[in-house]
């Protein structure tokens, strides 16, 4: 049985914080630029590939060396915005997290120069990659730890190609917990065929930030509050766009505690590859919902043949949701609307809510109900319809038949030709409308 202490035990826990302060930490414009997604790097002359684009993310530049690609990345403390309203310290390479996506061809020498502005030591560890043991990264086994200050060199040549990942292997449970992981392309010598038109890589990860607070906390286990694409949660994480009738491919690696279901809508994947390469052609299958194990990678892949704002996120119905209290009751077909004028006047800016679900939450951030500094709320996001209601891994495919090639801007919301729109039935009558109703605005 549900007591008053435990109500009021609840309405704390979700509430009181906004009582002190209702202010967001702002981003700057250094941190906003870093969770932006910046275009693809050029390819060189005389190559065939299609570069990545990551999500929210960058590409690293590279030099030549007498033959070598020479590639800098430095270990430091990071700030990440993870949506407009939250910025978090995180750890990570190159002033952000996920780090910048290495991008190199089958057959290349590689030369990866690691700085730690860390104030503990670390190493850099190459997932998936075949390279001489001594290069692997592996602290106290393969190679002396790096310590703050210290510069270290990896050398090989890369004699696979695929999705691959780089992240610490010392102290993982924090580094990995706080950001420090990118992804590693690697594409291959001949042309593919077919042939992709757009190449996107996401990293998957999970961190608790408790309310009010800005790091993340490195002990938690299973119980995380922020399910992210690329350290970003939704709505701030940006669209993946393609031209009618491309070929997508979305390479997604999982560097988080849990197994992902990355569902999408409006077609399906056919899965291509995972972290040990590209899977035979007559191995590979379809699913609308590519399941990603832990410290694994799967490639999608499918052609944009259906115009619209297609969904993109984890069936975990939970990872969808952004800061989500654990701790509370269960209030669905509960009344207590009779007591909260009582539970109001012991904890300043209760809102008594739960009853008919949590649908509800998103009227109420709108109305302006507080909440903690630093945080967001479970269920955000403004679509053309009204509430997205949507949080954590969540993002939206747009096809487009006028989305010219290697465009990667945001085309606005879909404006859907006449007939295609769910109505609402209306005096009985099954006449379809001549425009959707309730469709606000296709303008951004």
């Amino acid at each position: 049985m549900m007591t008053r202490r435990d109500i009021l035990k609840g309405g704390a826990a979700l509430f009181a914080g906004g009582a002190v302060s209702a202010t967001f930490r702002n981003a700057n414009a250094a941190e906003k630029s870093a969770a932006t997604t910046k275009p693809p790097m050029p390819r060189p002359q005389g190559s065939h590939y299609t570069p990545v684009v990551t999500l929210n993310g960058s590409t690293l530049p590279w030099k030549m060396d007498g033959g070598v690609k020479v590639f800098h990345l430095t270990a430091e403390p990071v700030k990440r915005e993870f949506a407009p309203g939250m910025v978090v310290n995180c750890w990570g390479y190159n002033g952000q997290t996920p780090g910048p996506t290495i991008e190199c061809v089958e057959g290349d020498r590689v030369r990866i120069l690691l700085t730690n502005r860390l104030p503990e030591h670390t190493t850099i560890h190459w997932h998936g990659i075949f390279l001489p043991n001594g290069m692997d990264g592996v602290g106290g086994l393969n190679q002396p730890h790096i310590k703050p200050g210290e510069t270290y060199v990896y050398e090989f040549t890369l004699r696979q190609n695929g999705t691959f990942m780089y992240h610490p292997h010392a102290d993982e449970m924090v580094q990995l917990a706080l950001g420090m992981m990118g992804l590693f392309i690697v594409h291959p010598k001949k042309p593919e065929n077919p042939r992709i038109d757009r190449d996107y890589g996401i990293i998957l990860h999970n961190f608790d930030v408790k309310p009010g607070t800005a790091r993340p906390d490195a002990a938690v286990m299973t119980e995380f509050n922020m399910w992210a694409f690329n350290s970003r949660v939704f709505p701030g994480i940006d669209p993946l766009v393609a031209r009618l009738g491309e070929r997508v491919r979305i390479r997604v690696a999982n560097l988080s505690m849990h197994e992902h279901p990355i569902h999408i809508h409006g077609t399906a994947f056919e899965v291509t590859g995972t972290d040990s390469g590209w899977i035979p052609q007559t191995a590979r299958y379809r699913e609308t919902s590519m399941l990603v194990p832990v410290g694994n990678v799967r490639v999608g892949e499918f052609i944009a043949d259906a115009p619209g704002d297609w969904a993109l996120h984890c069936h975990k119905s939970h990872h969808t949701m952004n800061a989500m209290g654990h701790d509370v009751p269960n209030l669905i077909d509960v009344r207590h609307d009779d007591i909260a004028g009582k539970i109001g006047e012991l904890v300043p800016g209760y809102m008594a809510m739960g009853e008919r679900g949590m649908a509800e939450m998103t009227d109420m951030v709108e109305m302006g109900m507080p909440l903690p500094e630093n945080t967001l709320p479970m269920m955000m996001g403004e679509g053309p319809f009204g509430p997205l209601e949507m949080g954590g891994m969540f993002t939206v495919v747009k096809i487009r038949e006028d989305q010219a090639p290697g465009d990667y801007s945001d085309p606005g919301w879909y404006k859907h030709p006449p007939g295609t729109v769910a109505w609402k039935l209306d005096d009985g009558s099954t006449v379809m409308p001549d425009e959707p109703a309730g469709h606000k605005d296709h303008s951004r």
